[in-house]
């Protein structure tokens, strides 16, 4: 955003960080946060520490002892976003997106870094990945979305080497957690906040885990997700519990392929808009299948059913594979539009990353990532919540409130917006 931009909403970004200003505990550490926010939101070219602390008039190492050491209730002030967007922006159909993020790093030095997937790059490489939750109002034309939740994906390697670790600042009980299990926890810490979700949605990463769904059951989550192919699953119960194939759990893909649960009903057609691409064709087939349990040998199928539903795009002829813990009642129609949700947080960490610096950190230390991580989705909310309410009925008196017009190349000074701390 330019100078303009800031100015002419200014009030209301001054109302919504007064609200966090008890979990700052110092007046200068609110401060801090107000100087950091308006960094991440100004036209700057790097959106790190340094710039952000020599635009805004203050000492680079003042910033970066606000993000790494002073004392703060980071907690706290993540639980009080969570209770904002509930109060502000709650509504029936809200989606949960779950999903991971890769951010390329060079070095050693950053809070989990390693040579894993990174989406950013689309293949094995040097990153940090962070595991985020998402909430949207999946509105058809003008979405509300929020990240909720940042946390870092510590791998097994750095989990076992406690003295890197150390030098991290990365706590002895931060251990190595699969992402699925991060989730749940974001989860059930949302919720103890009052986020409701209709349904939350996720990968097959996510899918593909029965203990993962066993999880969201216990929550009493409404859920929908892909899974691979080889994911398997019971067409029924077994007349016994025994190791041979016919008593054995079936792929999904040869399920929805030769099984009469499949091959009997006719295809369903469905169009499903997405941000892109535009409306999409899809033929869909859905019958009720136990998952597996695994433990104890041999594996045996749940008591509860869930939906399995295949869908073929009709112009590619790609195929996915869905599974739900919705009740039998649930609408398929009321399945695919949550299914098809995940773009939402594709186009959030795009707008993030250029808009908030959300992959722009140049940190040491595990607090400063995500502290970092929350004053970069802080700034999100507060544009999210602006665009919202200004699409299609933009006041002369918001410059430029729709779009990213009339950006320089330069540096803004951000000296006159921290008035807002005082």
């Amino acid at each position: 955003m330019t100078a303009d931009q800031i100015r002419s909403l200014q009030p209301e970004l001054a109302a919504l960080l007064e609200t966090f200003r008890p979990y700052l505990r110092r007046a200068s550490n609110f401060g801090h946060l107000v100087a950091y926010v308006l960094g991440l939101m100004a036209d700057l070219k790097r959106k790190s520490i340094e710039p952000i602390a020599l635009a805004a008039g203050a000492a680079v190492r003042t910033l970066q002892e606000f993000l790494s050491f002073l004392e703060w209730d980071h907690e706290g002030a993540n639980d009080h976003l969570h209770r904002v967007v509930m109060d502000r922006h709650g509504c029936a159909r809200a989606i949960g997106v779950i999903d991971a993020s890769g951010h390329a790093k060079q070095g050693r030095m950053t809070p989990g870094v390693a040579r894993q997937w990174c989406g950013e790059k689309g293949k094995v490489d040097n990153c940090v990945v962070g595991q985020h939750l998402l909430y949207s109002d999946n509105h058809p034309s003008n979405p509300f979305n929020c990240a909720l939740a940042s946390d870092l994906f510590v791998p097994e390697n750095w989990a076992k080497d406690r003295d890197r670790c150390r030098k991290a600042h990365i706590p002895d009980e931060v251990t190595y957690r699969p992402k699925w299990r991060i989730a749940l926890d974001q989860l059930k810490r949302s919720m103890a906040n009052g986020v409701r979700f209709w349904f939350t949605v996720f990968d097959e990463d996510y899918g593909k885990v029965p203990q993962f769904w066993f999880g969201l059951d216990a929550m009493g989550q409404q859920a929908i997700g892909e899974v691979p192919r080889n994911f398997r699953v019971f067409a029924k119960r077994p007349a016994c519990r025994s190791q041979q194939k016919a008593h054995r759990p079936k792929r999904v893909d040869n399920l929805c392929r030769f099984s009469p649960l499949f091959r009997e009903p006719p295809w369903q057609r469905v169009t499903v808009r997405h941000a892109t691409r535009g409306p999409i064709v899809w033929e869909v087939k859905m019958a009720r299948v136990h998952m597996v349990v695994a433990r104890p040998r041999p594996s045996r199928p749940t008591d509860r059913r869930y939906a399995l539903i295949v869908a073929r795009n009709v112009d590619t002829g790609e195929i996915k594979y869905f599974i739900s813990n919705a009740a039998a009642s649930v609408p398929l129609c009321d399945l695919l539009t949550a299914a098809f949700a995940r773009w939402q947080i594709e186009l959030w960490f795009e707008r993030a990353k250029q808009e908030a610096g959300f992959g722009a950190f140049e940190v040491r230390t595990y607090r400063s990532l995500l502290r970092h991580w929350f004053c970069s989705r802080l700034a999100m909310y507060f544009l999210a919540a602006q665009t919202q309410r200004l699409r299609g009925g933009k006041s002369a008196d918001h410059a430029g409130a729709s779009g990213r017009s009339g950006q320089r190349s330069g540096v803004d000074p951000l000296d006159a917006y921290v008035a807002l701390a005082g």
